[in-house]
């Protein structure tokens, strides 16, 4: 038996070779100067001998685009790209791939589809079954199912593969339709307006994504609140005592009033004859916890990343994909929170046991401290939450914060949750009431291995309830409120998460894209990312956004309900690809008549635009 197995890259293709061959197999060279075949022979368990060749692709081996004839911006108006045909066919660049890919399937009996497990990987999947049915009727087209890099996972992949999830791959191409006709029609408006009203822009292009504007749209969205920001006076009360030499700060519970006449005349009050006297009303204490975290997803990843590595989520990307492509993390690319309680947890924190930073704490899981992860709310029934897989101290630089993060935050998750004892006390001066907390830490647990979250102890004084004293501080102070920061990166995805944008796989590349057309600034501050959006960023959101339009193209509502919710629907099996494509096309199309209708309103504003120069397609 001949069997043809083919991976998204060649990093994946050798690192796959090398478990199932033990490492002995012979290289050949392709007409690809970035991909080679791998030859092997692989024993199945019931003694089956099959002869493998391993071999890669470089992602989609398609296109899709309109016909030739109407590629030029010139050959028809705009609005018609939702209705024109469209083509999928191979991409001329990728000729040597295909060709290799036809040769050896003419002399395979199965093709083994080792593409990323995601819906992505599927439909790049299809690619390759159809070019391998193309030269060779007879193959069989089968599907290995792997989470990471592991002897373990890659020889049952390999032993027992699946079909190709048609849904997934349905999935794909109406995306891809949706955001050609999209993204087409909407730049070519864009760019040959702006090109009339300013002619800085002649050469450039104004594009427009489906994702990517949202995405700008957040950005400025919250510039906008920065930007018209006016800082408020309040007035609050502080109380301060000082008992046996320990100090106890009350806090306010009117937390603070934006009327100084008000807040004086409380003020007076309390300290009116005998002074401010303060009543302790109740004093309760009671066990408490800091939760351990979930298990890690991908854009916690990217979030936590960006926020405490100092990295960017693009980056961040990039270093998970090389540790899993060299087998230290599971995939990098998931939206499940919750282990399957038949996964080996114990055999993973075993392996960490040898580390000279956290080895000691995985050792006190394994010998009794090991608790099972907390489950969170996500399951795509697909990969597990990301985590580590073999151990290593040979990484560095980006890669081992990243591997560090990964790992430190499974072994957290699989230890107990920080424990304390919390002390409240309610006390009152006059009518006013105040609260001082305490917190004692008992077991620090989870917190010993995960230096990233804090939990610091507050001690306070002795106090009894029905107890009455004059604090050693009584103050009325003067503050304002102080203007927010521009949106970090961590907000940003965050916001993009939460109303549809993108998917876990794609929300970094969404970032980029705007960066990369200079819609918007990132700059670093302190240890985080912020993004300020261009002249140009700044006019096409509020060109929009002036329109009147029901579903802003900046806003999340439009690109949520016109494709990302029916993707779904297409991958369940309630909706067909069909039908999806066909309603994401009508929502587009009306809100581009109207847009078109209108473009007196976008050109008023952005003529804030005059004077961009070098805007161009990455």
């Amino acid at each position: 038996m001949r069997i043809l197995c083919v991976a998204e890259k060649h990093a994946i293709a050798k690192s796959v070779a090398q478990i199932l061959s033990d490492n002995h197999f012979q290289t050949r060279e392709t007409g690809d100067q970035y991909t080679r075949n791998l030859e092997f022979t692989y024993r199945f368990p019931n003694n089956t001998m099959a002869q493998i060749v391993m071999t890669s692709v470089r992602g989609h081996l398609c296109t899709t685009d309109f016909p030739e004839q109407y590629r030029k911006w010139s050959s028809c108006a705009p609005v018609q790209l939702f209705e024109l045909n469209i083509e999928k066919k191979p991409s001329a660049d990728l000729a040597a791939l295909e060709q290799n890919l036809a040769h050896e399937a003419r002399n395979a009996n199965q093709v083994m589809i080792w593409t990323d497990c995601d819906r992505e990987g599927e439909n790049i999947g299809a690619e390759v079954a159809q070019v391998c049915r193309r030269s060779n009727q007879r193959i069989v087209v089968t599907r290995a199912r792997f989470s990471s890099v592991t002897p373990a996972e890659i020889h049952r992949a390999m032993q027992n593969p699946v079909q190709i999830d048609q849904r997934q791959v349905d999935a794909v191409d109406a995306r891809m339709e949706l955001d050609l006709r999209v993204g087409a029609s909407f730049t070519r408006f864009q760019t040959l307006s702006f090109q009339d009203w300013f002619p800085d822009l002649k050469d450039g292009v104004v594009s427009y994504g489906p994702c990517q504007f949202p995405t700008l749209g957040f950005v400025v969205d919250h510039y906008r609140r920065v930007e018209n920001f006016i800082p408020e006076s309040f007035w609050k009360l502080e109380v301060k005592h000082n008992k046996d030499g320990v100090d106890a700060n009350f806090i306010w519970q009117r937390g603070h009033l934006f009327d100084q006449l008000a807040c004086l005349v409380i003020y007076e009050a309390c300290m009116e004859t005998p002074g401010p006297t303060i009543r302790i009303n109740r004093v309760k204490s009671k066990p408490t916890s800091k939760y351990k975290p979930l298990p890690l997803t991908t854009v916690e990843l990217q979030k936590s990343g960006s926020r405490l590595l100092s990295m960017s989520s693009d980056r961040i990307m990039t270093v998970a994909e090389g540790l899993y492509t060299q087998g230290w993390i599971s995939y990098p690319r998931t939206e499940t929170d919750q282990f399957d309680q038949n996964y080996d947890l114990m055999g993973l924190v075993q392996k960490q046991t040898h580390n000279g930073q956290w080895g000691r704490f995985a050792q006190r899981l394994v010998e009794g401290g090991f608790r099972n992860p907390r489950r969170g709310k996500e399951n795509d029934q697909a990969h597990p939450p990301i985590h580590p897989v073999m151990h290593t101290e040979n990484l560095a630089g980006d890669e081992k914060k990243v591997y560090e993060y990964i790992t430190r935050r499974f072994l957290a998750c699989c230890s107990e949750d920080a424990k304390g004892d919390q002390t409240d006390i309610e006390a009152v001066i006059h009518t006013e009431t105040f609260k001082a907390t305490g917190l004692i830490i008992k077991e620090r647990n989870y917190l010993d291995v995960y230096p990233y979250d804090k939990w610091s102890g507050t001690v306070l004084p002795n106090f009894e309830e029905g107890e009455e004293f004059i604090p050693t501080e009584f103050m009325m102070k003067h503050g304002a409120t102080i203007r927010p920061t521009t949106i970090t990166e961590s907000q940003l995805i965050a916001l993009m998460h939460k109303n549809g944008i993108g998917t876990d796989a794609t929300i970094a590349d969404h970032i980029k894209t705007i960066i990369n057309r200079e819609y918007v600034v990132r700059h670093k501050q302190g240890n985080e990312f912020q993004f300020t959006p261009s002249t140009l960023g700044i006019a096409l959101v509020e060109g929009y956004d002036n329109i009147g339009l029901d579903m802003s193209l900046s806003k999340p509502f439009l690109r949520s309900q016109a494709s990302f919710r029916n993707l779904a629907l297409i991958c369940l099996g309630t909706k067909t690809k069909q039908q999806v494509v066909e309603d994401g096309i009508e929502m587009y199309r009306n809100v581009f008549e109207i847009v078109n209708r209108d473009k007196r309103t976008l050109r008023q504003v952005s003529s804030l635009a005059v004077g961009i120069h070098h805007i161009f397609l990455e």
